[in-house]
C-alpha cells in the first residue's frame, strides 16, 4: 500500500488530468436510484472528486476522503468543501451514511485487508442504505507501474462479503473502461442492506446500537421532539447532520413539503450538559429549532424520550417514540448497554400521551428559551460531577487531529 500511496502522491496531476473527465452517469443513476432525495453518501476513495461532484451537483450531501494527500488537495479544490486525507482502516462511523460510493479504491487493498475495510464501509452504512464497489475483473492479486491491485470475480467478492450481516441482495455486472485506449474489464458490485426492522425493545450496545433507529426516524419525521437530562457535545455531533438536513430538506429538496419542526428540551440537572454542546444547539436553533433547557434548581430531571411525527399525503397522523435511558451522549447512541422502548402510532395511543406530556414539560415555567446569555451565566456557576452519574456523563471532547467528513462538513 505505500508504494501504491507514493504512486498516487507523484503522480497526482496526471491520475486527475486521466479521470476527471470519464463519464460515469450511468453508473451514477443505478447507484442514486437506491438513495433517498438529499442523502449523505460516503465517496470512499474518492481519487479526483469526479463521482463526488456528480453528487453535490445532483442535490446530494456528500463526505469524501482519500488516502493520498495530494489526490485529496485537489478534490477539496474542485468540490469546494474539504476532502480527509484517510484510509480504509480509519473509517469509525456507525450507521452515517444513505449510500457509500467507493469506485476503483478498494483494489488497491490486499486480498487480506479487504473482509474488515468491507465491513467498516458496512457498519458505517444506514439501515436500507446501498454501497457501490468497483474492481478490475481477475482472480489474483498484483503488482502494475508501482501499484497494488486485487482483481475480483463475483464469487470472490462473495467471499469476502460473506460475513457482513443484514444484506437484503448483492448483484454484480460486469462494464467496459471508458478511458480512452483502455480495454479493461470492470466488476460492479451493488450491496444494500436490509431495513431495520422496528424491534420494541433497542438494548443498546454496538450490536443494537441505539443511532441506527434515531436515523431512521429523524429522515422520516415533519415534527420531532427530544427531551433529555443531559447533552454531550460527542453526542451531538452524531445527530447534527441529520437534524440539519431535516431543517432544510424543503428548501432544496421538497418545496411542496412544510418545514420539518425540532423541538429539544435538556436541563441544567447536576451541570452535565456541556456548554459546548449548548452552542451547537444555539445554532441549530437559528436555523429554525426550538431549544428550551429545564433549570432544576436541585430537583431531578431524568427523562429521556425522542419523539417523531409524520403526517401522511392524506394528512394522517403517524408517529414513534423512544422512551428509556439514553441521554445525547456517544456512548448511550454508539456502544453503552441501553434500554428504549419504541411505541408506535396508530397502534399504541400511549405515542399520544407523551405527546402531550411533551407539550407541557417544554412550556413548564421552570424552562428557559436556549441563549448566549443563559449559555455564559451557565458555564460560569457550573460544577460538573467528579463521577459519571450516567452513561456518557463524563464525555469530554478532544480537538481532533483530522475531523471526520461526517462531522466536519456539516458542522453547524
Amino acid at each position: 500500500m505505500p508504494n501504491t500511496l507514493n504512486f498516487y502522491n507523484n503522480n497526482a496531476a496526471s491520475f486527475y488530468a486521466d479521470t476527471i473527465g470519464v463519464d460515469m452517469s450511468e453508473l451514477h443513476a443505478k447507484f442514486l436510484q437506491h438513495v433517498p432525495v438529499g442523502g449523505l453518501i460516503m465517496d470512499a476513495g474518492c481519487g479526483s472528486g469526479r463521482d463526488a461532484k456528480a453528487f453535490l451537483l445532483q442535490g446530494y450531501r456528500v463526505a469524501a476522503f482519500d488516502a493520498s494527500p495530494e489526490l485529496a488537495r485537489l478534490a477539496t479544490e474542485l468540490l469546494g468543501q474539504p476532502v480527509d486525507t484517510r484510509s480504509f482502516d480509519q473509517v469509525d462511523e456507525i450507521a452515517c451514511y444513505d449510500g457509500i460510493w467507493a469506485c476503483a479504491s478498494l483494489l488497491h487493498l490486499p486480498e487480506s485487508a479487504l473482509p474488515e475495510a468491507l465491513g467498516r464501509l458496512w457498519t458505517a452504512l444506514k439501515s436500507g442504505g446501498v454501497c457501490y464497489f468497483s474492481f478490475k475483473l481477475g482472480d489474483c492479486e498484483r503488482e502494475h507501474n508501482g501499484r497494488h491491485f486485487t482483481d475480483a470475480t463475483e464469487a470472490r467478492v462473495r467471499g469476502w462479503m460473506a460475513k457482513l450481516a443484514c444484506v437484503a441482495s448483492l448483484e454484480c455486472w460486469i462494464t467496459q473502461d471508458q478511458r480512452p485506449g483502455r480495454a479493461e474489464s470492470w466488476l460492479n458490485v451493488l450491496i444494500h442492506r436490509s431495513t431495520l426492522r422496528p424491534a420494541k425493545l433497542i438494548t443498546g450496545d454496538r450490536e443494537h446500537p441505539f443511532l441506527p433507529q434515531l436515523y431512521a426516524a429523524i429522515a422520516h419525521a415533519d415534527e420531532i421532539d427530544f427531551t433529555v437530562a443531559f447533552v454531550k457535545t460527542s453526542g451531538l455531533r452524531l445527530l447534527l447532520p441529520d437534524l440539519q438536513a431535516t431543517l432544510t430538506r424543503c428548501d432544496d429538496y421538497a418545496k411542496n413539503q412544510p418545514k420539518a419542526r425540532i423541538r429539544i428540551l435538556t436541563s441544567d440537572y447536576l451541570d452535565v450538559t456541556d456548554p459546548d454542546a449548548l452552542r451547537l444547539l444555539l445554532l441549530l436553533q437559528q436555523q429554525g429549532a426550538q431549544v428550551r433547557v429545564f433549570e432544576t434548581a436541585g430537583a431531578s430531571f431524568h427523562m429521556k424520550a425522542y419523539l417523531f411525527a409524520h403526517f401522511t399525503d392524506s394528512r394522517q397522523l403517524h408517529g414513534t417514540a423512544f422512551i428509556g435511558s439514553s441521554n445525547i451522549s456517544r456512548q448511550a447512541l454508539t456502544d453503552g448497554l441501553e434500554w428504549n422502548y419504541r411505541v408506535d402510532y396508530p397502534a399504541d395511543d400511549g405515542f399520544l400521551e407523551a405527546r402531550n406530556r411533551f407539550e407541557a414539560v417544554f412550556h413548564d415555567p421552570r424552562t428557559r428559551a436556549l441563549n448566549d446569555a443563559w449559555i455564559d451565566a451557565y458555564e460560569a456557576r457550573r460544577l460538573p460531577p467528579l463521577r459519571a452519574v450516567s452513561p456518557g456523563s463524563d464525555e469530554t471532547e478532544a480537538v481532533p487531529t483530522q475531523p471526520r467528513s461526517s462531522l466536519r462538513h456539516y458542522k453547524l
